[in-house]
């Protein structure tokens, strides 16, 4: 069992709309994550929640460019992008956190993706491998270290969330029952391999202590 601690934070990326079932870009069985977060929020101190919160026009949209479908890959300045449906757009219902989230006591909620020309999955680092949010010096000033990481979906924010949380050298957490995937193209396999190999620790919910 894992005890958190006043140095552990619970990650929760992009549980919005525009993922849950019905939504634009949703998430198989999105709706799911959603009693398992809530259930083990109580048990951290320290909360951050993420959403995504692209511009109308976004360059991550296929609508964006001609001729082009959700989930073709293109090139962009910064390298591979997968093509999405508008999703999340800033201000629309899409882009709001699901109302049956009960997460009182988190204490900072991150907007990414809001750069028009590069997408965002990270909570950290945006596409392009070098744009911080400003979530890792957030949580150093914090004097944070353990990062637990859960939401949508596993094989893209979720996934990307942990590598740059390693990255930037905290001890990092996905609670696997307490994410879901879109898993296109072999997608979450990919994912799993390269958490993995980067010491990220899979745990399940009922790995962490009440």
């Amino acid at each position: 069992m894992i005890k958190p601690d006043d140095t552990s934070v619970l990650l929760v990326v992009d549980v919005q709309n525009s993922f849950l079932p019905g939504g634009s870009l949703a998430v198989n069985d999105g709706d799911q994550v959603v009693p398992v977060i809530n259930r083990i929020a109580g048990r951290f101190a320290n909360v951050v929640m993420t959403q995504d919160w692209h511009p109308a026009g976004h360059s991550s949209f296929a609508s964006s460019h001609a001729g082009k479908k959700p989930f073709e890959m293109i090139d962009l300045s910064y390298g591979k992008q997968v093509l999405w449906p508008d999703h999340c757009v800033q201000g629309t219902d899409g882009a709001a956190l699901s109302k049956d989230l009960s997460i009182p006591r988190a204490q900072l909620i991150l907007r990414k993706g809001f750069h028009g020309d590069v997408d965002s999955y990270s909570a950290f680092t945006e596409a392009d491998g070098k744009t911080s949010t400003g979530l890792g010096a957030y949580l150093r000033a914090r004097q944070l270290e353990r990062v637990f990481v859960v939401g949508l979906a596993t094989d893209f924010c979720v996934a990307w969330s942990t590598l740059d949380a390693r990255k930037a050298g905290f001890e990092t957490y996905v609670v696997e029952d307490a994410c879901r995937a879109i898993d296109t193209e072999g997608s979450l396999a990919k994912a799993w391999c390269d958490m993995d190999k980067a010491g990220v620790h899979r745990i399940l919910s009922t790995d962490i202590a009440a």
